[in-house]
């Protein structure tokens, strides 16, 4: 039977996780509530001792359990957060905890776990997914009696990360809106259990990554669904399926769901490092990213907004990418493909139709003995009109063009690839492909893939997420076809096919079909 409202006011009220977490402040972010004309709030969950609110989950757990339990010790499956707020619970407890992890974690991660842990956890590598590594948990406690510390659908855990709604009421109590990130509920479930009893009017709401929407796609289906895919890039939220409890607190409270795109997560990475100098993770940018898009498709003014900073450890080499992303977010870039005559002065002169627009990148490549073609970004002054009137500008001065600044294979594989064309006519399809970033991953991926076919283009992208990206084109005989597609599909890798991409037609291949 499902937990009642009123004891899950009771959980979170009396839950002992001050034990190990702090009050975390709730900032004003100055800078972007002038910006946005509303004031912004952040809850600092960056300063908990792993960085994260998942601590309070996990030390709630902890200590509801009976001394028995707790003598047979507890089990985990993480990657991430959760893994490390079990250790620091288990240490500050001092119980047997055992971390199961991919095989495929970075060290830098495992290492932290068994920091925070110490003695008394143990790390098991299992599988090269997190659900391959959940299984071997479920199977260790099955055969051990240790007890399952689950990341989000359990109400324990749930009234823990609750304790962070308790404290924006007490630091805030004129909070008009409450944006929350949501993973796989847990967060979102706490907080809105407990604010809802207390004060109804604030509005929750809840903000998903566009590639891992598992909330709104459960509230269309009346149910839990699973994803068939998610994205890897807010790897804290990547959850393929909401939790039952979870979902249940969430479909009731919730009062509406929005997603944001990486791009808009990278904007707000820059947002919340302007105002506090903290960087937080994808995951823990998502609120604000969730304001900022919820702002500009309402009219607001004056009103009192909160978001979560859930997290703040994010991989070192993912902000090279968030650096790359971050202005088109916010609308401060656009990147376009354009075909110009290739003759001389004729790249002089297209530069000069730009006037002092300030040029954030520029691939020139030639393309044939009539025309040429050039992927441009520009810094926009004025938002996205600009970039419509600039268009408009071109085709006035006789330069087709056409807007790249969505075409997520464009801005992550083709703007490093402008210019390579085939030199004959070849049977050639593109491919995206992921696979699970570890050392010798990209050999192994070669070696998975074997050599039936002629590979004709191949780009490989590590932006320090758990995954890597390749974007690969291969020479298919229209009678092979059939041979290819049952052969990847059973290598296991999650792809999709680009050959109709503009991007692609445009710049690399040998048919020009776009304009």
């Amino acid at each position: 039977m499902a937990l009642s409202e009123i004891d899950y006011l009771k959980n979170i009220l009396t839950s002992p996780v001050y034990d190990v977490a702090v009050n975390s402040e709730f900032n004003k972010l100055t800078r972007l509530s002038e910006s946005l004309g509303n004031d912004i709030w952040l809850k600092r969950e960056d300063q908990q001792p792993v960085k994260s609110f998942k601590l309070r989950g996990a030390y709630n757990k902890l200590c509801r359990l009976s001394e028995e339990q707790l003598q047979k010790g507890v089990v985990a499956a993480s990657a991430g957060n959760h893994a490390q707020g079990v250790a620091y619970s288990a240490k500050i407890k001092q119980i047997q905890a055992t971390i199961v992890m991919p095989e495929t974690t970075p060290d830098i991660k495992v290492e932290a776990v068994r920091n925070f842990g110490g003695e008394y956890v143990h790390v098991v590598l299992h599988g090269t997914s997190f659900d391959q590594a959940k299984d071997e948990a479920l199977r260790l406690s099955e055969i051990n009696g240790y007890t399952m510390v689950a990341p989000f659908d359990d109400e324990d855990v749930i009234a823990g990360q609750g304790t962070i709604a308790r404290e924006l009421l007490e630091q805030h109590p004129d909070l008009d809106i409450v944006f929350v990130a949501v993973g796989g509920g847990g967060l979102a479930a706490g907080i809105c259990v407990y604010l809802k009893q207390l004060k109804p009017e604030i509005k929750i709401v809840a903000v998903e990554s566009d590639e891992s929407a598992c909330l709104q796609a459960a509230l269309a289906a009346g149910k839990p669904v699973p994803l068939e895919h998610v994205g890897i890039f807010a790897d804290g939220v990547a959850v393929k399926i909401i939790g039952d409890e979870t979902f249940r607190l969430c479909q009731k409270y919730i009062d509406e769901v929005i997603t944001v795109s990486t791009d808009e997560i990278c904007a707000a990475i820059k947002d919340i490092f302007d105002d506090t100098r903290v960087i937080a993770e994808p995951a823990g940018a998502i609120s604000i990213a969730g304001i900022r898009k919820y702002l500009a498709e309402n009219t607001l003014q004056g009103k009192q907004l909160g978001g979560i900073l859930c997290g703040a450890n994010i991989n070192f080499h993912t902000l090279r990418y968030v650096s790359e992303r971050c202005e088109l977010g916010e609308g401060k870039e656009a990147v376009f493909a354009v075909k110009i005559p290739e003759k001389k002065g004729a790249f002089k002169s297209f530069c000069e139709l730009l006037g002092g627009r300030t040029i954030t990148e520029f691939n020139y490549r030639f393309s044939s003995n009539g025309e040429a073609h050039i992927f441009v970004g520009i810094k926009l002054r004025f938002g996205r009109e600009e970039y419509h009137q600039l268009e408009n500008y071109l085709a006035d001065n006789g330069y087709g063009c056409f807007d790249l600044s969505e075409n997520e294979m464009a801005k992550l594989h083709v703007r490093y690839m402008v210019g390579g064309r085939p030199p004959s006519l070849l049977n050639e399809h593109i491919f995206s492909f992921e696979f699970p970033e570890s050392p010798g991953a990209l050999m192994q991926f070669l070696n998975t893939l074997g050599e039936n076919w002629n590979i004709t283009l191949f780009h490989y992208r590590n932006h320090g997420a758990a995954e890597g990206l390749v974007l690969a084109g291969f020479d298919i005989p229209s009678e092979a076809r059939e041979d290819f597609d049952k052969h990847v599909e059973q290598l296991g890798y999650k792809f999709s096919e680009q050959t109709d991409n503009p991007a692609y037609k445009f710049f690399l291949s040998d048919l020009n079909g776009v304009f």
